[in-house]
């Protein structure tokens, strides 16, 4: 989900969490992205947001439960294998590792405090216990993201890394045991995904954006409507959140990796096809893609908010013309909370400057030792010269 630092989907030509980015001018940082990727990313995390406005209102709709499910099958996907495509350069260095823990461990601890804190006062729950251990709400996502990145460097070593990956996927999804700690269960039955965008190369996101793919994904995302239109009444729609075993969901053990095999293949399909329809030139909302941590963590404010307070309540809001008043209002809201003005407001929460908390890489000392030296001995030829 996010700033090119730190965001879920990382930026453009930077691994996740790689916040210099930020520090250069910024004539040079636009030449170094990618306007297809933070295309991607605002596209993604606009369907997210949506997508989670449904979810008070689509008991009423089976039209509006198809489209939920069909989105749901992708755009966590399209985030994480654009995560994992952008953290191939991670190599677990001391630079790299600060980074994650000031782009990804620090907004988790302010953020799943500050969520928690939201449901207790303004949803009037005092029982709501503040736990790092239990990712609420949007939080899971970037504990998932900490230990994939940290987990990078073993899966650049296995020989055949998505087969594992997949297979420890399956093994998840048949462990009830694993228990709610870290949504582990979540981690590791999206692990392939994030696995899949470290086996990428450039090449493989350009064969998916060919016209041919992107005519195909018409009837593609037809058909997946239909049979998402069949689907609801007859299928636990639990299965596309990835957050259960098998038998928590009270079905036989052997659904599991029969379901995740199943639902990896079509949640593939629907993310190439979303992937063709990404334009690939620079657009109004190119630049939006650098801030799409702000949106996907500060959206949930508002939609918790409204659905602690009763608005989703409203009949009209269940009819259609307010379906699609809901999905504009939060797709309008969550485009304003990736602008620029809103990145500087909470900057020192999502991007905060840490240098007190690190050792200084050696490597880098070394190299600024040098540079001393050299501008000493310039100095001192100057001097004999003159």
């Amino acid at each position: 989900m996010f700033h090119a630092a730190s965001s879920p989907v990382t930026s453009p030509r930077s691994p996740l969490g790689e916040k210099d980015q930020h520090h250069r001018p910024q004539d040079r940082q636009s030449k170094r992205r990618d306007a297809f990727f933070d295309n991607a990313k605002y596209l993604a995390i606009v369907l997210v947001a949506v997508a989670h406005s449904w979810e008070p209102l689509k008991g009423d709709s089976r039209v509006l439960q198809a489209a939920y499910m069909v989105v749901y099958a992708f755009h966590m996907p399209a985030f994480i294998v654009i995560s994992g495509f952008f953290s191939r350069g991670f190599d677990a260095s001391p630079g790299k590792l600060g980074r994650l823990v000031t782009g990804i461990a620090v907004p988790y601890v302010v953020f799943e405090t500050a969520y928690s804190l939201f449901k207790r006062y303004v949803d009037d729950s005092p029982g709501q216990e503040l736990s790092l251990l239990d990712p609420y709400y949007l939080t899971w996502f970037l504990v998932a993201l900490f230990i994939w990145r940290l987990t990078t460097p073993l899966w650049k070593t296995v020989r055949h890394p998505l087969p594992v990956a997949l297979g420890v996927a399956a093994l998840a999804s048949v462990s009830p045991d694993i228990g709610d700690d870290l949504d582990l269960q979540r981690v590791l039955q999206f692990l392939p995904f994030f696995v899949l965008g470290l086996c990428l190369r450039p090449e493989h996101f350009r064969l998916v954006r060919r016209r041919s793919v992107r005519i195909a994904a018409v009837p593609v995302f037809a058909v997946a409507l239909a049979f998402a239109w069949w689907a609801v009444p007859r299928m636990n729609g639990a299965w596309f959140y990835h957050r259960d075993a098998a038998q928590e969901m009270g079905a036989p053990w052997w659904a599991g990796p029969v379901m995740q095999l199943a639902l990896f293949g079509c949640s593939l399909v629907l993310t190439a096809c979303f992937f063709s329809w990404v334009p690939g030139r620079t657009l109004w909302c190119t630049a939006l893609g650098a801030g799409t941590l702000y949106g996907y963590l500060l959206h949930g404010f508002l939609l918790k908010g409204a659905d602690y307070r009763g608005w989703f309540d409203q009949a009209w809001l269940h009819r259609p013309l307010g379906e699609i008043a809901v999905s504009a209002a939060v797709a309008v809201a969550v485009t304003l909370l990736c602008t620029p003005p809103v990145q500087r407001v909470f900057r020192f929460v999502m991007e905060p400057r840490m240098e007190w908390a690190f050792k200084r890489d050696a490597a880098e000392l070394a190299r600024e030792r040098e540079k001393a030296g050299e501008r000493e001995r310039e100095r001192r030829g100057e001097k004999v010269s003159a």
